[in-house]
C-alpha cells in the first residue's frame, strides 16, 4: 500500500465508512486535533523519566487512536453499527485516570497557585500535550454542537487534560524541579 493516494488533492477526505467531506469539516478538525494530541503525548513519552508516567501515556496513546477512529466515523440515520475494525471508546478509562491523578496527588504538595508551563523537559512536554488536549476538547465540543458524537469523548478529553497537568507536576517533583508559580505584578 502506498502512503499517498492522491484522493485528497482537491481538499476532501474520506471518513470511515466511505463518505467524503471537506478537509476543513468539523469532524476532520476534531479527529485531526486528537491525532495531533496523540503526537504531543508521544513527544511527552520521549521526554518523561518516570516509568509509571510512561505506562499511563502509552495507554493513553492507544485510547486516543480509538477516539480518533470514533470521531472519523459519522453517525448514520439508520443506526447501523460502526464500520468493522473501529474499536470501542475507552469509557472505563476516565475512572482509571481519576485514580492515577489521585495517586499522583498523594506525592505532590497541595496546589495553592496557578502553575506556569515548564520545569523539567518531561513536564514541559506534558504541558504542551495538555494544551493540545484542551484544543482537541474544544474541537470535539464544536463538532458535537453540529452533529452527534458519543458524549464520553468530551469527558475523556476533559479528564485527560487534568491527568496531563498532574503528571507534569509529578515529573517536576520527581526531577527535583519546582513548579513555577504565577506571580502577579504588583
Amino acid at each position: 500500500m502506498k502512503i499517498y493516494t492522491r484522493t485528497g488533492d482537491n481538499g476532501d477526505t474520506a471518513l470511515l465508512g466511505g463518505a467524503r467531506v471537506s478537509k476543513d469539516d468539523a469532524r476532520v478538525t476534531a479527529y485531526g486535533t486528537v491525532d495531533e494530541l496523540n503526537a504531543a503525548v508521544g513527544w511527552a513519552l520521549a521526554n518523561v523519566r518516570s516509568d509509571d508516567v510512561r505506562a499511563h501515556l502509552e495507554r493513553v496513546q492507544h485510547d486516543l487512536f480509538a477516539l480518533g477512529a470514533a470521531l472519523a466515523t459519522p453517525p448514520t440515520s439508520e443506526g447501523r453499527p460502526a464500520p468493522k475494525g473501529v474499536p470501542p471508546l475507552p469509557t472505563g478509562r476516565v475512572r482509571e485516570m481519576e485514580r492515577w491523578i489521585d495517586e499522583a496527588d498523594l506525592e505532590l504538595a497541595p496546589l495553592r497557585a496557578f502553575i506556569l508551563p515548564g520545569g523539567s523537559g518531561g513536564a514541559a512536554a506534558l504541558h504542551v500535550a495538555r494544551t493540545v488536549c484542551r484544543r482537541a476538547e474544544r474541537a470535539v465540543v464544536a463538532l458535537a454542537s453540529r452533529e452527534g458524537i458519543d458524549g464520553a469523548t468530551v469527558t475523556y478529553l476533559n479528564r485527560l487534560s487534568d491527568l496531563l497537568f498532574t503528571l507534569a507536576r509529578l515529573e517536576n517533583h520527581r526531577a527535583g524541579t519546582a513548579d513555577v508559580e504565577w506571580q502577579k505584578d504588583e
